[in-house]
């Protein structure tokens, strides 16, 4: 952080804020390439020879085949179905690592230290061993070629590794780098002489509006992971064996219609994750929940709500209140999974 601030940071309970100019860093965002510090996404090693077995028994995603050139996201659920975490999940040398919001990062980690038992696992905070770096826009790829070496695969969730870094593929060009302390400087440097530095609410905006959410502490037990869409982007195996919540997962997806799924919005003024929506579809009463929120480019806010399908249908739906500013729907960038009747 020290570092970032001779860049001109503005840095506020352990993230990075903006750098000078947010409406410009946000409208860069949208039209340009972008580079952001993610100190406020942390990370869990997992090492020891049952370390995958031992992930792969906790959370929603089979791991059992992951390979070090593919991540795959997950989550990790209550007894009762809800997820506590999801999260990006990748291979790093012998080891598992996880990435997730650093506010929740400590209580998930002790809740699966709970369950470790006698399985040869151990983990580890692993935040101060990565630097981690988002890069999105036109040009991304060849930037990270250029700058950091890695070139990920063409295919969504694709990893490169190098000696001192490596990166995930999250979309066509964009992508999370994670770099060795010790050459962060220098690949910043690099980075950031074509890519315009922006804070961490920017690169959230980027995740709200690609359609993918991050359980806060705000949402923790409230989504069943298909309400959330991480049907959609491919973080629920149903042949993958058990894992807490797993029937109840299960239930949802065999036994009767889908109810809640998530949506993309606008909303003029600000969202924050766990406000309630409102539709006269349920006589003016709760719809559905903020899942994750950020300020647009143009003004107000982006959001991801988890609600009820027949309150999109209807249309009208209210952020805070049943008269409070009404939500505009946007498309997702990805198609929603139709279970088979």
């Amino acid at each position: 952080m020290a570092f970032l601030q001779t860049q001109g940071a503005h840095v506020s309970e352990g993230a990075t804020t903006n750098f000078g100019d947010p409406a410009a860093e946000r409208a860069a965002a949208r039209d340009g390439l972008v580079l952001a510090d993610l100190s406020h996404w942390g990370l869990i090693a997992l090492a020891g020879e049952e370390a995958q077995t031992f992930l792969h028994s906790q959370v929603t995603n089979d791991l059992r085949n992951l390979a070090p050139e593919h991540a795959v996201f997950a989550g990790y659920c209550s007894a009762k179905g809800r997820m506590l975490a999801n999260f990006l999940v990748f291979r790093r040398a012998d080891e598992l690592v996880v990435m997730l919001p650093e506010s929740i990062r400590e209580s998930v980690q002790k809740r699966l230290t709970m369950f470790v038992l006698r399985a040869k696992v151990k983990l580890r905070d692993a935040g101060g061993e990565w630097v981690r770096l988002g890069l999105s826009g036109p040009g991304a790829n060849a930037l990270l070629a250029e700058a950091v070496g890695l070139a990920p695969g063409a295919q969504i969730m694709d990893v490169a590794h190098g000696d001192h870094a490596f990166a995930v593929r999250l979309g066509d060009e964009r992508f999370d780098v994670f770099v060795a302390p010790a050459q962060a400087e220098s690949i910043w440097h690099k980075l950031s002489a074509r890519a315009r530095p922006v804070g961490a609410q920017v690169w959230d905006w980027l995740l709200v509006d690609s359609g993918v959410p991050a359980i806060v502490a705000a949402t923790q037990d409230q989504f069943v992971p298909q309400m959330a869409n991480m049907l959609e982007l491919h973080g629920v195996s149903f042949t993958k064996g058990c894992y807490p919540g797993q029937e109840i997962v299960a239930r949802t997806q065999y036994l009767g219609k889908q109810k809640r799924r998530m949506y993309l919005a606008h909303v003029e003024g600000e969202a924050k994750p766990g406000e309630a929506v409102y539709s006269p579809e349920f006589g003016g009463q709760i719809a559905g929940t903020v899942a994750n929120a950020a300020e647009a480019p143009d003004g107000g806010s982006d959001l991801l709500a988890v609600m009820q399908i027949s309150s999109y249908d209807g249309g009208d739906v209210r952020l805070g209140a049943p008269d409070g500013p009404r939500l505009t729907f946007r498309p997702l960038p990805y198609p929603y999974f139709e279970p088979a009747e």
